[in-house]
């Protein structure tokens, strides 16, 4: 919690006035008692009515200052807090973007959502209570027990007691309530997990009328979330009945023993009145606390996990030092390179090693698992190598800045992913500022133009959340439109023509020839008629390279490569 406060800089005045203010807000409180026992005991007393309306009106001007300076305290502290929440989820959501896809499979998406929202919300909510009570509270208990003893030192010893059983009922609640919360923030991620699951996949959820079962799977997740959620409850409600039962018994015990102070003289009416309040106003100091303590818990698990996020440095980073790159342009080397993800027992792809220079089409092609997706998630560098090299240009991509390799670069994942806005937008994401013409002409060639001008305002129509108004083949070519209209010196269609079909796939290969004469071009297919046409055919098996050559010379040496085909196509359509 105290590594996030260091983010409350930029308030620092606000938070600075917030503090004076209730600074005098619980100054004024503390010397209301004290001018009601003057009044009692001098004004009443003696009949004084000009004495009563002279005091009686410092009382009011000083209840008057009071409030006021509460009700500034309290906007203060609400823009300190919601200011700090807005900066963190912004900071937190710049460092998630920051991430390599390796951090991204640590947390899962879900967690980081949570974190982003309900931790920033909880530790937002528990700063604006730490700045209206955490000052205030100490202040009105250590004035509360100063005053109290200048109106009664040994009637203060009541007070005296009751404190520790206040204490160590704070300390036994904190104690057993932390783990609980820390443990219903993992169960509000697996209830937004499986929330997530249920609604991104709710049309193969109907398809295969699982319904009932995703029901089922969502009351179980919640339920784990409302029996924690009772349990810490449970806990933090015993807290507030034993503050009352300590508040009321010292109460009973102050009038008992301060009657008895009266009827000998020792004590006035109006100092019992003022002492009265002064306990009560250092019991609700405590109680205030106590309500901390339910709160800082939950919020104190909150910043762990958020810390967790910010602490959390990506694996790839740029060099210190970027190596300039070379005059050759889209050029791409593979030299022996094996990767594995973090925790598999075997590499992903293991000795890989070809090259592809620009204006040539170098197709990845194998079995479902083979490493081909892997292969070209290197090149853009979403990870690292274990062993080996990718050079780019010449130049090993872990030399080069992230950006401007990415820059190089046309990527057309397996899942095409369009974002809410029109299709001319999502073109554009590929190359922010395209022109009209420059975003017409990469549709052309992406074959999306004929689907574009069916719709209601063409390149202006709106594309729904997670483009659901769009089959799969429109979201592929809108996906290809997005990384030809940036022009790269390397393409790569990772699986992007699965949606399409053959003639279309026919037209948009030809239609591509044209766009990457001066740049690499890699497709990962699974249609032999997609790739027989390419420079090279690398043949992944198991991943590692068991072919690689043209269509005609793997069909003579490669019984992988013969048996796809054979699958797939004729001896006439081979041949």
């Amino acid at each position: 919690m105290l590594k996030l406060l260091k983010h409350l800089r930029p308030f620092t005045l606000a938070i600075i006035l917030a503090l004076a203010l209730l600074f005098f807000h619980s100054l004024s409180e503390l010397f209301l008692p004290t001018l009601m026992a003057e009044i009692v005991d001098e004004g009443v007393v003696k009949g004084d009515t000009s004495f009563i309306l002279q005091l009686g009106g410092l009382m009011l001007l000083v209840a008057a200052g009071g409030t006021l300076a509460n009700i500034f305290a309290s906007y203060f502290s609400a823009r300190v807090a919601t200011g700090f929440g807005r900066d963190l989820r912004r900071k937190l959501f710049s460092h998630v973007e920051g991430f390599s896809l390796q951090e991204f499979d640590q947390f899962g998406t879900a967690s980081l959502i949570t974190r982003t929202t309900n931790d920033i919300t909880q530790v937002q909510s528990v700063l604006m209570i730490m700045m209206r009570m955490m000052v205030a509270a100490p202040m009105m208990a250590i004035g509360g027990i100063i005053m109290a003893i200048y109106q009664d030192a040994k009637l203060s010893l009541v007070i005296v007691a009751s404190i520790p059983v206040l204490v160590i009922a704070i300390y036994l609640v904190a104690k057993k309530g932390f783990p609980l919360f820390r443990a219903m923030q993992i169960k509000l991620d697996k209830v937004n997990r499986v929330q997530r699951e249920g609604l991104t996949g709710i049309r193969v959820i109907r398809a295969f009328n699982r319904i009932a079962h995703e029901q089922r799977r969502f009351n179980e997740a919640n339920l784990d979330l409302t029996n924690i959620a009772i349990k810490v409850n449970k806990i933090m409600a015993a807290m507030m009945p034993l503050m009352m039962l300590v508040l009321n018994f010292s109460t009973i015990a102050i009038i008992w023993f301060g009657s008895i102070h009266i009827s000998n003289g020792d004590m006035q009416v109006g100092s019992l009145m003022a002492f009265i309040q002064y306990a009560m106003q250092i019991m609700f100091s405590f109680i205030m606390v106590s309500m901390m303590f339910v709160m800082i818990p939950r919020a104190a698990a909150s910043a762990t996990r958020i810390n967790e996020v910010l602490l959390t440095k990506p694996v790839i980073v740029n060099p210190e030092q970027v190596d300039i790159l070379s005059h050759k342009k889209g050029t791409v080397e593979f030299r022996e390179v094996t990767f594995s993800y973090p925790g598999a027992e075997y590499p992903a792809i293991c000795q890989i090693s070809f090259k592809a220079n620009p204006g040539e089409i170098t197709a990845i092609i194998g079995g479902t698992g083979s490493g081909k997706s892997t292969l070209m998630s290197l090149i853009p560098r979403f990870y690292d190598v274990d062993q080996g090299g990718i050079l780019v240009d010449g130049v090993d991509v872990r030399e080069m800045d992230q950006e401007t390799l990415r820059a190089k670069i046309g990527f057309v994942p397996q899942q095409s992913v369009l974002f809410t806005g029109t299709v001319a937008d999502n073109i554009r994401y590929g190359k922010e500022e395209a022109t009209d013409e420059e975003v017409k002409h990469a549709a052309e060639v992406a074959q999306a133009v004929d689907f574009i001008n069916e719709m209601n305002e063409g390149f202006a129509s709106p594309i729904s959340q997670g483009a659901t108004n769009l089959s799969g083949g429109q979201k592929q070519r809108l996906s290809i439109a997005r990384a030809l209209v940036r022009k790269p010196e390397i393409y790569i269609f990772d699986d992007s023509f699965s949606a399409l079909d053959f003639k279309t796939d026919a037209n948009l290969r030809n239609a591509l020839k044209g766009e990457t004469t001066h740049a690499s071009v890699f497709i990962v297919a699974q249609r032999v008629s997609t790739v027989m046409d390419a420079d090279q055919i690398i043949v992944l098996d198991q991943g590692r390279i068991v072919g690689l050559g043209t269509h005609k010379e793997l069909l003579a040496t490669c019984n992988v490569y013969r048996e796809i085909v054979s699958s797939q196509l004729s001896e006439e359509e081979s041949a």
